[in-house]
Parts: structure tokens; C-alpha cells; sequence
């Protein structure tokens, strides 16, 4: 194995091991509830993405509104 491809797996390895999991819920908590959480948390990080690129200020304003929401969806799910 050429030892380029070898340092990129230990790479890969050390990212894996810094990126946060997925958070441990409680034995309770309805497994739709969790996918759920999940799909509004993926929109709320695609829309702090576009945000992050957006110019134009009323394109600003209506992801900050989404945000706002999203942020409310997500802590009404608790």
C-alpha cells in the first residue's frame, strides 16, 4: 500500500473520531419523533449553509426566519 493512501485512512479515521455521533436519546422517545428531529436538523444546518453564502439582504432575511422556525420546531420536539 503506497503510504499516501495509508496516512489519508488515518485521516479519515481521526475525523470520524472528532465529528460528533448521534446523540443518545432516551428509551422513550417515539423513533419517529427522533427521525423527525433529525430531518429538522439537517434543514436547519442546509439553511445556516445558504445563509452563510446568501448577498442579497431579503434572501438573508427569509433564512433567518427559517432558522427561526426551525429553531422552534426543533425545541417543541423537547
Amino acid at each position: 500500500m503506497a503510504r499516501g493512501f495509508d496516512s489519508k485512512s488515518v485521516a479519515d479515521q481521526q475525523e470520524q473520531a472528532a465529528a460528533p455521533g448521534p446523540t443518545e436519546a432516551p428509551d422513550d422517545v417515539d423513533p419517529a419523533t427522533l427521525a423527525r428531529r433529525r430531518r429538522l436538523e439537517l434543514s436547519r444546518a442546509d439553511v445556516e449553509r445558504r445563509l452563510a453564502t446568501a448577498h442579497a439582504e431579503g434572501h438573508k432575511e427569509i433564512l433567518r426566519r427559517a432558522l427561526s422556525a426551525l429553531d422552534e420546531e426543533i425545541a417543541s420536539l423537547g
